[in-house]
């Protein structure tokens, strides 16, 4: 990512941070609508699950511009939701509700250049835990 590029993404997580409820909210609703085969992933509180996503959102945003703290915060992240179920193919749904959702909140203002920003950051968290994941099944593999 270019520092440009975190500087939107974090400048726009405000909005985000500020209706986390609205956008956790409007998240899970898109996530559910076009992946159904996740719900039954999420059992817990979803106002609480909502609080965990904003405060993990937010704990990336903040490393944006630091691979040297991102990479073992995805890696943890990898783990607990490899452990959950979730698969490579689940990403791309995943991604299309956060920009919904990031969208939603921003409403007028959403444009090309928020959206791009937040594209590339996506793709940096489902690529790094995707490759994390699949890191630690391959290390796990190849200990037995």
């Amino acid at each position: 990512m270019t520092p440009e590029q975190v500087d939107v993404v974090r400048s726009s997580f405000e909005v985000v941070a500020d209706r986390a409820d609205d956008a956790a909210r409007h998240f899970y609703k898109k996530l559910f609508s076009i992946a159904p085969e996740v719900r039954p992933m999420f059992t817990s509180d979803m106002k609480a699950q909502g609080r965990m996503f904003v405060s993990m959102l937010s704990n990336v945003v903040d490393r944006l511009d630091r691979p040297e703290e991102i990479a073992p915060l995805l890696e943890g992240l990898a783990i607990r939701h490899r452990d959950y179920g979730v698969r490579p193919e689940h990403y791309g749904p995943v991604g299309a509700a956060l920009l919904y959702a990031i969208a939603y909140v921003h409403q007028d203002e959403f444009n090309r250049e928020i959206r791009g920003a937040w594209v590339e950051a996506f793709s940096l968290l489902a690529n790094g835990m995707i490759e994390s994941a699949e890191n630690q099944v391959f290390s796990s593999t190849a200990a037995e």
